[in-house]
Parts: C-alpha cells; sequence; structure tokens
C-alpha cells in the first residue's frame, strides 16, 4: 500500500466536485484521453501535443505526475486531499484512470477513491508529516516517514503516531538541564546524537529564528558544551552529536573531540559525526552562519542512488529507468565522484562506439561542498538541472536538483505571499470604508499630515485603527470584533517573525492562523 496527495487546484476549485462525487480529478485543462498510454514516453507525447509552448522541462514535470495518476496508483492505496478549510480529507483509491470526455474540460482526468474520512484536523498531524504534504506539485506520492501507515491509522480515526525512526529518547529532553545531564553522562565514542530539529525542540522553538540561535549558542558555551557539526548548518532533518567541548582532557590528555575523531563505533551516524568533528574551527574565529548554505536542503543530506566504477552501463541505464532519473553519480569505492552518467552521456557514447561501456558514458559531474553558499549555485542547477553534494571529506552525500529548488523556494516565498494578499486586501478594505481624517487620527501627529492613505500604515497600525468602535461600526462586518482583532495581532507577528532570517521553512502548522486570517478577509471582500 503507497500514500499519495492528489491536490483540488491551485485554489481548491475541484474540491466539490472530488468529494460530492467520489473521484480524484487530476486537471490539465485541454489535455486528452490517456487511457492508451502504456508507457512515460507515450504521456510525454501527449503532454508535448497539448502544451507546445511549454519547454521540455515543464512538460517532463507534467508527465511525471500524470504517470502516477494513470499508472503507477493503484485500487487499495491511499490518498490524501488537502481541503481549504485547513482540514484533510482520505481516501482510498477503487479504480482506475478514467477519461470523461462529456464531462468540463479540467474535470475529465478522474480515478474513482472511498473517501473514508473529510474531517482530519490538521492539527492532529505531526509537523514532519505535514511538511511531506506541503509540496506544490498536484500529484506526488508521500513515501518518507512511514507516512502510508500513518495516513491509514488517520483514516481509522486513531492519532498520528509520528515517525517509525522517531528518537523517543530525544523525546524526554524536554529542558536544557536534562540535555546537559545526558551529555555528562555520556562516554566520547557514545555521543548524544539527534536531529536538529528534536534539539531544537529542547528549548521549545521550531526554527532556527536569530535569537534563538543566540539563546541556544549562549547555554552551550555557559555550559562548555558543542554541537558536531553546528546545529546552524544543514537541514531540521540533518544529525548532530552534543559533546562536552570544553572539559578537560582525560587520562591519556585528549578532548572529547578528539576521542571522538578516533572512535572505532560501527554507527554510521556517530562515524559521519566523528568526520565532522575534525573539521571544527577555532572557537575564537567561529562566526555564526547566516548564508543559506547547500546543506540547508533536505536532498543535499540525502545520500542519492548511485552506480559504482566497475559496474555495467547496462546496470546504470536500468536503474535510471526504474527511478526514472535523468542521471546518476558514479562512485569509487571510497563513496567519492568520478563522475556522473546521464541519457546524453550515454547517448554520445554510443554514437562514438555501440559497445561503450559506463566508464565510457561517464563525464565530469558538478560537485559543490555542502558548506557552499547555495545561491552561488543556483544558475549551475538551473543550467545542469543538478548539482551533488560532497562532504568535508569528498565524499557524496547528496544531490540537489532544478526540481528541487522549485520546490524550496516555493516553500519559502508562500508565506510572504499570503501575508502580502492580506495586507493589500486590508488596504484596500480601509480605504474605501474610512475618510482619511480618521485613517490619520492613528498614528503620530507629527507624521498625519504624511499619511494620504491606507498604504502609508504599518501593519500594526490596522490593529489601532479597527479597535476603534465607530471605524468597525463602518465596515458593517457580520463577525465578532474581539477574534478578528485577534486574529490580526498573530498575523502581525508571525509577519515580524518572517522579516528574521531563518534557514527552516515555515510549516503548514505554521502558516494556518495568516491562511485563515485570508480566508476571512476573502469572504468579506470578494473582490479579486
Amino acid at each position: 500500500m503507497r500514500a499519495w496527495v492528489v491536490r483540488a487546484g491551485e485554489h481548491g476549485e475541484r474540491e466539490g466536485a472530488a468529494l460530492e462525487e467520489g473521484v480524484l480529478l487530476a486537471g490539465w485543462l485541454g489535455l486528452g484521453d490517456l487511457t492508451s498510454t502504456a508507457t512515460r514516453d507515450d504521456i510525454k507525447a501527449s503532454v508535448a501535443a497539448a502544451y507546445p509552448d511549454e519547454g521540455p522541462y515543464t512538460v517532463g514535470n507534467w508527465t511525471g505526475q500524470l504517470l502516477r495518476f494513470v499508472h503507477e496508483m493503484q485500487p487499495g492505496d491511499l490518498v490524501v486531499l488537502p481541503l481549504r478549510s485547513l482540514l484533510v480529507a482520505v481516501g482510498r483509491v477503487t479504480g482506475g484512470y478514467e477519461y470523461r470526455s462529456a464531462a468540463p474540460d479540467g474535470l475529465r482526468h478522474v480515478r474513482r477513491v472511498e473517501w473514508l474520512v473529510k474531517d482530519i484536523d490538521r492539527q492532529s498531524i505531526q509537523s514532519d508529516l505535514l511538511d511531506s504534504m506541503g509540496s506544490l506539485l498536484t500529484i506526488f506520492e508521500l513515501s518518507r516517514f512511514g507516512a502510508a501507515e500513518r495516513i491509514a491509522a488517520l483514516a481509522d480515526g486513531k492519532p498520528d503516531p509520528g515517525r517509525p525512526d522517531a528518537d523517543e529518547f530525544a523525546a524526554t529532553l524536554t529542558e536544557p538541564a536534562k540535555l546537559y545531564e545526558e551529555v555528562r553522562r555520556r562516554s566520547a565514542d557514545e555521543p548524544l546524537t539527534l536531529s536538529i530539529r528534536d534539539f531544537l525542540a529542547v528549548w521549545g522553538v521550531p526554527r532556527r529564528y536569530p535569537a534563538a540561535v543566540e539563546q541556544i549558542e549562549n547555554d552551550l558555551d555557559a555550559r562548555g558544551l558543542v554541537t558536531v557539526p553546528p546545529f546552524t548548518e544543514g537541514s531540521l532533518e540533518s544529525q548532530i552529536a552534543v559533546l562536552a567541548g570544553g572539559a578537560e582532557p582525560d587520562g591519556a590528555g585528549t578532548s572529547a573531540v578528539t576521542r571522538l575523531t578516533v572512535t572505532t563505533s560501527s554507527s554510521a551516524v556517530v562515524q559521519s559525526v566523528a568526520d565532522d568533528a575534525r573539521h571544527l574551527v577555532d572557537d575564537d574565529s567561529q562566526t555564526r552562519t547566516v548564508a543559506y548554505r547547500v546543506s540547508n536542503l533536505d536532498s543535499a543530506n540525502r545520500m542519492p542512488e548511485c552506480v559504482r566504477v566497475g559496474d555495467s552501463l547496462r546496470t546504470a541505464m536500468t536503474l535510471m529507468v526504474l527511478r526514472d532519473y535523468t542521471q546518476l553519480p558514479v562512485l569509487d569505492a571510497d563513496g567519492r565522484l568520478r563522475g556522473v552518467v546521464s541519457w546524453e552521456s550515454i547517448g554520445r557514447a554510443r554514437m562514438a562506439d555501440s559497445e561503450a561501456d559506463l566508464a565510457a558514458a561517464t563525464v565530469r559531474a558538478q560537485e559543490a561542498d555542502r558548506s557552499d553558499d547555495l545561491l552561488d549555485w543556483i544558475g549551475t542547477i538551473q543550467k545542469s538541472g543538478y548539482v551533488l553534494v560532497r562532504d568535508h571529506d569528498h565524499k557524496v552525500c547528496g544531490l540537489v536538483t532544478d526540481s528541487d529548488l522549485t520546490v524550496q523556494f516555493g516553500i519559502r516565498v508562500r508565506p510572504f505571499v499570503l501575508v502580502e494578499e492580506i495586507e493589500q486586501r486590508l488596504r484596500r478594505i480601509v480605504d474605501r470604508c474610512l475618510p482619511i481624517d480618521r485613517i490619520r487620527a492613528v498614528v503620530p501627529r507629527h507624521r498625519a499630515s504624511q499619511v494620504n492613505s491606507a498604504a502609508n500604515l504599518t501593519f500594526g497600525a490596522y490593529g489601532h485603527l479597527l479597535k476603534v468602535p465607530a471605524n468597525w461600526a463602518t465596515l458593517g462586518w457580520l463577525i465578532d470584533q474581539q477574534h478578528f482583532l485577534a486574529a490580526l495581532e498573530e498575523c502581525r507577528n508571525f509577519r515580524n517573525s518572517l522579516m528574521h532570517f531563518s534557514p527552516d521553512p515555515v510549516t503548514d502548522d505554521q502558516l494556518r492562523p495568516a491562511q485563515g486570517l485570508l480566508e476571512l478577509l476573502r469572504s468579506l471582500d470578494p473582490q479579486g
């Protein structure tokens, strides 16, 4: 059993039809019947013919999504439908792909589904699973963190059981004092290791805001602790170790950090941490990371599928077809990059020699260090479609594609777009309903003459403006004033937090209050 997400349009425009008719709706206006397609190439040809002005990237991306909908999704699989109400529906696929030629365009590509539950509160879903549902794709699989089993539990009315690999011990570290005691209790060859997400939870913070980072760093310094690698680097799922970096030497005259670097532990996590410990810089020269690093992307910390020097070209081609890859890294026995094999390089090699092997089809690859500034690599990734990521020992540890960039920056831009629309709607409502003298009344007297419209107000000023009984009455809204003002204040705080750098994406949970306020404003002010 697998689990999928099938969205009901960018603004949920197919949501009603999906729930009422018991179907999944793929959308794609203007695309004809895909019933006769048997392969990815068949679907790609149909997509390219229906959208001749689209480039190869878009055609390939849409092809992958439709391939999942038409062929990969199977009866018995679970499917998630995120709703505009911020609830979630879960169903079980009951039929194969159908094309309804008589239906309105956009409602023709369907699969039958039995809706098991239509009102799951997102608050009952843990943040890692919610984050996985946050892809900007219309059709995608939920394959991480035991998603299928967790979706099944939610459909049965049970709480989200959480990640099957969740660190139950980390959950007991509910305050810094418990973390410190646990580090003291452990030896250097069995350091306390946990995810950055779980580490931040010790201080009760979900993201690495500057103020939170400063507090945590000060607390660690005061206790003589260090994280390896620094908790400011990597994604929230990256593993770190907490060490007594300031403790005096042991009987052999070595520090805890040095003892870790010579550990013979068989644990892959500890070995990786030991490798990073060798590259810690002088504490006096260490400055906080403020750039957005390559390592901040999840895919940069996830070992990609690869082939090894000496494998056959047939092996590489089989993997590329099975996994729908356009390229594969070629590594040596030590995990270091020797190049990349792609469909283009295979074609060129076979043109020169029909019996060409993997070595002949291997070409130079783009390779970034995980600590590099991501902005420096965006142009290369857009041009080449990918960049491989190496660790401190020059071993491959990840792969970043143009698709990863699209998703990552889409997730990061979404909160700003949402807040911008809230502010634009507030401006329009205030300018339409309130005279300028009332607007000027909420700003300091020395600035009043500079205010010509609501556009000159700060976001926080709207709360003061709409708190005035006469102003609220003028709007004529049939809603509760206190709840609205509380939502507006919560949005103001959220907006202010966005202005502070954090390498971590905003989750759906964190977006929910602002999204709810926007939906309310859209109802009160239905103009586009």
